[in-house]
């Protein structure tokens, strides 16, 4: 643990943070260590990220050795570096998408914006101006950038934020019929883009039901407007595929995606673009998009990034990442019987969460954060969500870490029961 800290850390209550920063030291496979040389079990990946597991030379290497060539400069204009040239090669090769582009960012977040102004600038481009209306999900994360902040669907990081583009709506994430009736009351001429989680992450790791992402693709198709896969979690092996879309078997018209490109050793991100929307770009002189970060196209992630798939491929943890979804639902299944247990979603993909019982919640809204420090006691790291705990461990993991995972989140709902029970027994006794 540290003293007080000038570091200002995101999402976070920094009254309660300063003086107890978690300091994380190192990293090695599926664990990492504190300043105080703790080991955890890192069963977050870090946050959704770390695919590759922590540690792994090889990354580090392409990355110093790219650092002492060409560490760094602007793709504007008709500049170019080898590693990013390559690596768009590479990702639209994989890509579910008809003739893609990539358009490479620094993370999630950007990715988000970039596809929301490309969905606008193309209809733009191709006549259709009044199409700017973006539609999202109820509980959808879309980054915090300021038209992910609008689009996504999670009331407390919309909350206090002032005005956000009123051009955006969100439905309930799980009704096709919400979504049908939104493009009509928008009108489905002014409808730019949908975005769309496969599987939910921060929201709470809601799991769509079957047929409602392939239902989603086919009503944008029907009115006209493009189809926004944010992957930035499900992509590169955390649903068992390169990009999640080929789970559904739909292809998207822009998919954003971040995090397991690199496995988070550097940030990087980006947008695959289909043919259909690169068109009027492409193919057409004097059609810019006016769009892009310093740090697009930078030849230091990008050759980290080209490491990162090496390992993934050479290593099969694509069908890891499709192993791990059964083993991580029935490792967290037999919670549901706890008292503070409501529910447990998992079964697509690498993820899975153990959602609070409403009532429990209700009285104790801090549940996530105690099972949090309770797991995090016993020596394995969750990430406390909204109404629950989630984990999206590293591919790397085994079976029985799983297990331990799991075990570990038991022994912390346990933990949280005492503790209400007793906060239960102080009130009676303090009453007259």
């Amino acid at each position: 643990m540290s003293t007080d800290t000038r570091l200002w850390h995101p999402f976070a209550d920094m009254h309660a943070v300063r003086g107890d920063e978690l300091v994380i030291a190192r990293g090695e496979g599926v664990h990492v260590w504190d300043e105080d040389d703790n080991r955890y079990l890192d069963a977050t990946a870090s946050l959704w990220c770390v695919n590759a597991g922590h540690g792994r030379a090889e990354i580090a290497d392409a990355a110093a050795r790219q650092l002492r060539t060409l560490a760094s400069y602007s793709a504007f204009g008709a500049f170019a570096n080898r590693p990013a040239l390559d690596l768009a090669e590479r990702l639209c090769a994989l890509a579910p998408l008809d003739d893609a582009r990539v358009f490479l960012g620094s993370g999630g977040g950007d990715a988000i914006d970039t596809a929301a102004k490309l969905a606008r600038r193309f209809f733009a481009a191709v006549g259709e101006p009044e199409r700017v209306h973006l539609i999202g999900r109820s509980q959808g994360y879309h980054g915090t950038h300021g038209l992910g902040t609008s689009v996504g669907g999670i009331a407390a990081n919309r909350e206090g934020m002032g005005p956000l583009d009123p051009h955006t709506s969100q439905v309930p994430h799980d009704s096709l019929e919400a979504l049908e009736a939104e493009f009509e009351r928008v009108g489905p001429e002014r409808v730019a883009a949908v975005f769309v989680e496969p599987v939910m992450g921060a929201g709470g790791v809601h799991q769509p039901r079957p047929g409602y992402v392939e239902g989603v693709a086919a009503l944008c198709e029907r009115a006209g407007a493009l189809f926004v896969l944010d992957a930035v979690i499900a992509a590169f092996g955390r649903l068992g595929s390169w990009f999640a879309a080929d789970r559904f078997g739909v292809r998207p018209d822009l998919l954003c995606f971040a995090k397991g490109v690199t496995s988070g050793y550097l940030p990087l991100g980006g947008v695959l673009v289909s043919g259909r929307v690169a068109e009027p770009f492409w193919d057409r002189g004097g059609t810019v998009f006016r769009h892009g970060p310093t740090y697009s196209a930078h030849p230091t992630c990008c050759a980290a990034a080209m490491a990162n798939l090496d390992i993934l491929e050479r290593e099969d943890l694509l069908a890891r990442g499709r192993e791990l979804e059964d083993e991580i639902a029935a490792a967290l299944r037999p919670l549901v019987g706890h008292d503070l247990a409501g529910e447990v979603r998992a079964g697509i993909g690498a993820l899975g969460a153990v959602a609070f019982e409403p009532e429990a919640l209700r009285e104790r809204p801090d549940l996530p954060a105690r099972v949090f420090a309770h797991a995090r006691d016993r020596g394995v790291l969750v990430r406390p969500l909204g109404d629950a705990v989630a984990i999206s461990p590293p591919l790397v993991i085994t079976r029985e870490q799983v297990g331990e995972a799991a075990a570990a989140i038991g022994d912390a709902l346990d933990a949280a029961g005492r503790d209400r029970a007793q906060s239960a027994g102080e009130v009676a006794a303090s009453r007259p």
